[in-house]
């Protein structure tokens, strides 16, 4: 036990928090991505989103991909981790999880959750700049550099 804790549930609780996420890297044949625009954003950025509480990234990684887009797929390989704290120090900082989505026909049917989103594309690596900010390109960039190298990068961002 930790000094200065009675128990368990106290010491956990006082324990630093962080927000975790997880998208998916989904290509089309000519190695385009798959991005999607929410509408509570200005940007574009990876199918996915934020985890429930005590959901593993990969299932939230799929759960979301489904919700996002209507494609079951699952989560494949790990291809990036992104970590972050966007919002200052005083805020959670954010895991992202970036997993391999895999590849798929230019003819897949894409539903997009209107809730959530406003459109999908599937962009040239090259021109990601043009849709989302840097970090987002840069976290792209990483996952595509992991699935080209058969490993997982990790692309810490400060804020």
């Amino acid at each position: 036990m930790t000094p200065g804790f009675t128990d368990h549930d106290t010491w956990f609780a006082q324990l630093p928090g962080v927000v975790v996420a997880a998208g998916a890297l989904i290509t089309d044949p000519a190695g385009r991505v798959l991005i999607v625009k929410p509408n509570y954003r200005d940007h574009w950025t990876l199918p996915g989103g934020v985890c429930e509480h005590g959901e593993p990234p990969h299932a939230g990684c799929a759960r979301e991909v489904a919700e996002e887009v209507g494609l079951m797929l699952p989560a494949g390989a790990l291809l990036a981790v992104d970590w972050s704290q966007p919002y200052g120090d005083d805020a959670r900082p954010i895991m992202h999880f970036v997993f391999d989505g895999g590849t798929v026909s230019a003819d897949t049917p894409i539903v997009v959750q209107a809730e959530e989103l406003d459109d999908y594309k599937f962009a040239d690596p090259g021109v990601l700049d043009r849709y989302a900010p840097r970090y987002v390109a840069d976290r792209i960039a990483a996952a595509l550099a992991g699935r080209a190298s058969g490993g997982t990068i990790y692309q810490p961002r400060r804020s």
